[in-house]
């Protein structure tokens, strides 16, 4: 099992950037693909990025195309989020997880094919 802890929220202004971070502890986090979700009040998780165990394939939702980088540096056991550009609707709790069902690509996207939760870092943007 590995533990993840998200941190890098806050309180932003819409077009500010912020960087989530996603620290990982426990069995080596290298050897999984791993994503970020968000969750917004009164709304589903939802998939925001993911990136796979060797860097080399990112995934990501149409909403934050061209706006987000996901990254990774599995020497540090951690992966970022880097958020350009925000907007009042990226607003949520966002959390890390380890994919751990599913090799296809259409696997990445869906928020039951990841474990081993984070608690969350509140993200606001406003306008």
């Amino acid at each position: 099992q590995v533990q993840l802890v998200e941190s890098g929220g806050g309180l932003v202004q819409a077009g500010d950037s912020l960087t989530l971070s996603c620290a990982a502890s426990g069995r080596s986090f290298g050897r999984n693909a791993a994503g970020w979700f968000r969750q917004a009040p009164g709304k589903e998780r939802e998939f925001v990025a993911a990136i796979s165990e060797s860097r080399d394939t990112t995934y990501y939702a149409d909403s934050v195309k061209g706006r987000f980088t996901i990254s990774r540096d599995n020497a540090k056991n951690t992966m970022y989020l880097q958020m350009n550009t925000l907007k009042p609707e990226d607003t949520a709790v966002y959390y890390c997880a380890r994919k751990i069902i599913g090799w296809s690509s259409d696997t990445y996207y869906n928020t039951k094919n990841y474990g081993d939760w984070g608690q969350g870092t509140q993200v606001t943007v406003s306008s």
